[in-house]
C-alpha cells in the first residue's frame, strides 16, 4: 500500500473525520494517514484500543514514536495517560494494550539507526518544550494564544499534529487531529484560531526516511 507516500509535496489530512478502519486484532482500529507497505510498513496514523483490547506482542525494528489523545496506554513497561510522548526506538519491544480504552497517534519505522534514545515523558499543559532532539529531528510543542502566529523556514521538512484548539495554515483551517506534512525547502507558518493551541511538531535537520526505506520487519 501508498498513502501520501510522496514526501515532495505537501500533504493536510483533518485526522478526525476520516473512517475508523478495522486492524487484524479485534478492537484495535485504525485511521492511517501516511503509509509504504502492508501490515509492516512506514507508517503514520491514528489507533484507537477499544476497551480491554490489546495488540500482539511485536518488536520495533525501526522503532515507533507515539503520543497519547485521550485514554490510557498500556505497555508491561507502565501505563501512559492522555498527554504521554513515548519512543521506543529500533529492537525495542511491548504488547500495547489499553484497559480503559485510548487513541494514540503513531509513527512507525521511520528511526535512524543511531536513534537508541528512551522517552517517557508527559507532556507540559501549559509550556513548550523540546520533547527529543538529535542530528535528524526536532521534536517540540507548541502553546499558541489567538492569533499568535509561530513561523519557521523547514529545509528538510516537517510535520505537525494539532493536539487541542485551532490554527490557520495557508488558507486551511486545522482542528484537533488535524496533521500537516511539508515537504523540503517550505516554510512552517501558523496562526491560533483560539484560546491555547497545543501542537506537536517535527522538524526534520536531515532528510526523513521515506520510500527508500524497506519494509521486511516491523
Amino acid at each position: 500500500m501508498h498513502l501520501n507516500a510522496d514526501f515532495t509535496g505537501r500533504v493536510l489530512i483533518h485526522g478526525a473525520d476520516l473512517p475508523w478502519t478495522a486492524s487484524p486484532l479485534a478492537g484495535v482500529d485504525r485511521r492511517m494517514l501516511s503509509r509504504i507497505g502492508d501490515e509492516i510498513a512506514l507508517a503514520t496514523s491514528l489507533v484507537r484500543y477499544a476497551p480491554g483490547s490489546h495488540f500482539s506482542a511485536h518488536t520495533h525494528a525501526r522503532g515507533e514514536e507515539f503520543i497519547v489523545l485521550d485514554g490510557v496506554f498500556q505497555d508491561e513497561h507502565g501505563d501512559y495517560p492522555t498527554g504521554s510522548y513515548v519512543r521506543n526506538p529500533p529492537g525495542s519491544h511491548h504488547t500495547p494494550a489499553s484497559a480503559p480504552g485510548t487513541t494514540i497517534f503513531v509513527k512507525l519505522r521511520h528511526f535512524h539507526a543511531d536513534d537508541t534514545a528512551v522517552v517517557r515523558h508527559r507532556i507540559s499543559a501549559t509550556d513548550n518544550e523540546t520533547l527529543h532532539e538529535d542530528a535528524h529531528e526536532t521534536v517540540h510543542t507548541l502553546h499558541l494564544q489567538n492569533e499568535q502566529h509561530w513561523h519557521a523556514d523547514v529545509p528538510h521538512g516537517c510535520e505537525l499534529l494539532v493536539l487541542t484548539g485551532t490554527l490557520t495554515e495557508g488558507s486551511d483551517q486545522l482542528k484537533p487531529w488535524s496533521w500537516l506534512r511539508l515537504p523540503a525547502n517550505a516554510h512552517l507558518a501558523i496562526k491560533a484560531t483560539s484560546d491555547h493551541t497545543v501542537v506537536w511538531v517535527k522538524r526534520y535537520k536531515t532528510p526523513p526516511i521515506s520510500s527508500n526505506a524497506t519494509t521486511t520487519a516491523a
